[in-house]
């Protein structure tokens, strides 16, 4: 028997395999998702969700609890382009160091729950994206329980929401059905080397 053939024979029980597994996987429903880790990625990921989200020509939403004023090429690219498929809300005013403001950090996160459970009660909204709200959770501006409850009890049946920011509490784990930890192994900004575009914005 040549190599070949034998890959084509393994291969073959793979594929044979791998088809019955995906044979039961017929349910849909709308996932909890969460990013967190402290590697770079975790808004990458989930911008490239709401990218093919568009791509789908399916509705979806953008809330931004903790980044500014600052350009990202990923709000302008929507925002000029994908306007009547996806709402881009960008509700903080930089990081919490940046304000040295935690009323106004807090009033700030407020709004932008209040947006949030707006834009994920909408049903023709497929996915709405909750950039940075960890952080805001992990300094208590916004209220752990009062997330997850929520999405227990008013997310739609078949709405995404994904959740991003480092240090995810464990009552969100917890809830969610995709959870992702990004690790950090290497970074260039310990080397000396600034966000750059493209890569960080």
């Amino acid at each position: 028997m040549t190599d070949d053939t034998r890959h084509a024979e393994k291969m073959a029980k793979k594929k044979a395999a791998r088809d019955k597994i995906m044979a039961t996987k017929t349910a849909e429903k709308g996932l909890i998702i969460v990013h967190t880790g402290k590697g770079k990625g975790k808004s990458s990921a989930a911008f490239g969700m709401i990218f093919r989200t568009i791509a789908h020509g399916m509705h979806c939403a953008v809330v931004q609890f903790i980044k500014g004023g600052m350009e990202t090429g990923e709000r302008t690219l929507i925002t000029e382009n994908f306007s009547d498929l996806c709402e881009f809300h960008t509700m903080g005013e930089g990081f919490t160091w940046e304000t040295q403001d935690k009323a106004r950090d807090i009033e700030m996160a407020g709004k932008a729950w209040e947006k949030a459970k707006e834009l994920i009660r909408d049903p023709a909204n497929r996915m709405v994206l909750l950039d940075e709200i960890n952080i805001a959770m992990r300094y208590d501006y916004v209220s752990v329980a009062d997330v997850v409850a929520f999405l227990q009890a008013e997310k739609p049946p078949t709405t995404h929401v994904v959740l991003t920011g480092r240090n995810a509490a464990e009552a969100l784990i917890e809830a969610a059905d995709l959870v992702t930890e990004m690790e950090l192994i290497k970074h260039p900004f310990r080397s000396g080397v600034k966000a750059q575009a493209g890569v960080e914005f």
